[in-house]
């Protein structure tokens, strides 16, 4: 009898079991068709494996993290191309269009800073000269020297008037002093977190972070790039030399558009994350001025812009690819492509950090540098922390913002690029990539044992595609 009763004990717990396995499984089917999130096939693996594996830790790491998409996110309508001649000769810019991107704009001047000390400088100016607005969206705002200086610039600004917006990531900026918060408040700043944790925590946004980069003065100029507000991006601090980094200064209509974005991200701070937003308009641009166009892409859009443009890019390349970016795990597929355009001739360098500030990404990164360079591409390893994003395809087009090179990036933050056309400021962006290469050196081809491409392999899955 006591053998029975135990029998029957634990066939009771493995039907419980099963049951939450199943629970957890519909869980995840229905959440990823209601809200359309499109998971390539090796993070789908990932869930449905811990779910099922590890149900009492996948079932809440997934109702935790596991949103991609918010909810009721879709394309936006498409709105009238520009200008049909120049859409109808260049690919990304018919890309951009079906993808309801907003419109190419020509713009007066583009300012391009690599030096740290000069981006910070210029960046001062600007709030300095600001007699309107101010609307600032970082995903870092740091606890140091250089955001204590822009924290006063921008609470005199305000107090003169100027109407100053602050939007912060609440991960990113976990650190940022609350007095210093508190001193900015004080000040007339108006000042929002992007989703907070403990508010999304029972929605499944908790993942979805804004990483876009935006300082945007009058509705006329527009800082943007990959720096965040904190001192490692733009002065070296003691023994730690500055990071590599690149922004750069708009001023034209791009600014205008700019702003629109900017009013989108603040209403999804404030909670109304299903608001979609009208095509946004092109303002008037002038004749013969450099050619850009902004490439939003994140939760808030139903298709991976940037992960369209990049995939098309890597098949449409004729000649080169420069690819420079701080953290590289690329997707299966994307990978292949760019696979597939070094076989076939294109000449594809890509310029990363030889030791990042992130172990596990370069831990991840292995296994796509080794795939990379056995198709013949050219992987150069930085001596330095480099931080700049940028994507340079033949002398056609280039992008560079905020969005690294891996699948959190590309399919989970909230990320900002901008296309450039004119062809200055694609070669400006081609011989600053180049001088970066030529300062690395070529990474080392080296066949790993069957450990550690196990433990490269857990990194990845683990810490890339959930």
């Amino acid at each position: 009898m006591p053998n029975l009763i135990a029998h029957i004990h634990w066939s009771l717990i493995a039907i419980e079991h099963g049951m939450l396995v199943l629970a957890g499984l519909l869980v995840y089917l229905t959440s990823t068709r209601i809200t359309r999130q499109h998971r390539h096939p090796s993070a789908a693996l990932a869930w449905v494996l811990t779910i099922t594996l590890l149900p009492y830790i996948g079932i809440p790491l997934y109702l935790l993290i596991g949103v991609r998409k918010v909810p009721r996110a879709q394309s936006r309508p498409r709105r009238p191309p520009a200008s049909p001649a120049e859409t109808a000769t260049h690919w990304a810019l018919s890309l951009g269009d079906a993808l309801a991107l907003p419109a190419p704009t020509r713009n007066q001047t583009v300012d391009f800073q690599a030096d740290g000390v000069i981006a910070l400088r210029r960046l001062l100016q600007l709030v300095e000269q600001a007699s309107h607005s101010i609307d600032i969206c970082t995903f870092v705002l740091g606890h140091d020297a250089v955001a204590r200086d822009l924290s006063a610039a921008l609470g005199r600004a305000a107090r003169r008037g100027v109407k100053v917006r602050l939007l912060l990531d609440e991960v990113g900026s976990w650190a940022t002093p609350r007095s210093m918060l508190k001193a900015l408040r004080d000040d007339g700043v108006e000042l929002q977190r992007f989703m907070p944790v403990l508010r999304n925590i029972r929605r499944g946004r908790v993942n979805l972070r804004n990483h876009r980069k935006l300082v945007i003065v009058d509705g006329l100029h527009v800082w943007s790039g990959g720096r965040n507000l904190a001192a490692e991006y733009f002065v070296a601090q003691d023994d730690q030399p500055v990071w590599t980094d690149i922004s750069f200064v708009v001023s034209g209509p791009l600014a205008r558009q700019a702003q629109e974005l900017y009013q989108h991200d603040w209403r999804v701070a404030s909670g109304e994350v299903g608001v979609v937003d009208e095509a946004i308009a092109t303002p008037s641009s002038p004749a013969g001025g450099a050619l850009l166009q902004w490439v939003p892409s994140g939760p808030d859009h139903a298709d991976d812009t940037l992960y369209a443009l990049l995939m098309t890019a890597a098949y449409r390349a004729e000649q080169r690819i420069l690819l420079v970016s701080p953290y590289f795990v690329p997707d299966d597929a994307l990978l292949t492509a760019w696979c597939m355009a070094c076989r076939r001739g294109v000449k594809l360098t890509l310029v990363l950090p030889a030791r990042s500030n992130h172990r596990l990404a370069d831990v991840a990164r292995a296994p796509s540098l080794r795939a990379l360079m056995a198709a013949g591409a050219d992987v150069r390893l930085f001596p330095r922390m480099l931080h700049a994003k940028a994507i340079i395809v033949d002398d056609d087009v280039a992008w560079c913002g905020s969005a690294n090179l891996d699948s959190r990036s590309l399919f989970l933050n909230f990320e900002l690029n901008t296309a450039f056309y004119d062809p200055q400021a694609i070669a400006w962006l081609s011989d600053w990539a180049a001088q970066l290469a030529q300062e690395s050196t070529r990474a080392p081809a080296q066949q790993p044992s069957a450990t550690r491409e196990l433990f490269e392999g857990l990194v990845r899955i683990v810490g890339f595609q959930l």
